[in-house]
């Protein structure tokens, strides 16, 4: 009987991604900390290398982080006194092959998205699945303001339609049946796009959007995508396929 071809570990395949990011970590580096379970992997790792003598200093780039890296003992500051970065470590929602990202699964873009552009250098490490032809199958995450955010999910889907995303309809995302609220205390719409043709175009759309505060489309940040899968760890660099 032929055996069943087991499916790998996700954990497994984001421990692999992390530590491999850990090769671009150097003695010295001043690095931003992402948020997520991938970043969360990645913590675990660089706190085991900071207790035995690597000397960083880390910006978290949520609360949750925050609290993760104090407790492991990893040096925080603040950005403000930190930027510019060497190295920013990350997660993603989904990549395509040009590493455009989605990210804010995890509630975090506004804070991930301005550590991402202090650093000279984005790391975003995932497992396999994360690499996706065209963005969007996940829906993404738009930061808005609490004022008259059902107008701005509003002026939201009115411009997703202009650019050709016919009946996108912004859902205002919940936790414990509560309105989910960010470190920055703003609401978060998730947006079902679907298949996003133009990211740089659309990202343009929803930031120049009354009520906007981020959206989670990165584009043109991360230089280096670190992908966990079952057949090893693959690395995909900008601008080389």
């Amino acid at each position: 009987m032929t055996p069943i071809p087991q499916k790998p570990d996700a954990n497994a395949l984001k421990r692999a991604a992390a530590a491999r990011a850990l090769d671009y970590v150097e003695d010295g580096m001043k690095l931003g900390l992402g948020t997520g379970s991938t970043a969360e992997v990645f913590l675990e790792l660089l706190g085991e290398r900071v207790r035995a003598g690597l000397k960083i200093i880390g910006t978290p780039t949520s609360e949750r982080t925050f609290d993760k890296a104090e407790a492991l003992g990893i040096p925080l500051k603040d950005l403000n006194v930190l930027a510019p970065l060497d190295l920013v470590v990350d997660g993603a929602d989904e990549a395509d092959p040009n590493l455009d990202l989605i990210k804010g699964g995890g509630g975090a873009l506004l804070r991930e998205k301005i550590v991402a552009a202090s650093g000279k250098c984005m790391v975003v490490i995932a497992d396999e699945s994360k690499l996706v032809a065209k963005l969007g199958a996940f829906p993404l995450p738009v930061e808005v303001v609490e004022f008259g955010h059902v107008t701005t999910a509003s002026r939201i889907a009115e411009a997703a339609a202009e650019l050709g995303y016919k009946n996108m309809a912004p859902v205002l995302r919940s936790r414990d049946r509560r309105r989910y609220r960010t470190d920055n205390r703003n609401c978060i719409y998730d947006c079902p796009f679907g298949a996003i043709a133009d990211t740089a175009r659309l990202a343009a759309a929803l930031s120049a959007i009354p009520g906007v505060v981020e959206h989670g489309l990165f584009v043109g940040l991360a230089s280096v995508l670190v992908l966990g899968g079952a057949g090893g760890v693959r690395v995909i660099e900008r601008g080389k396929r």
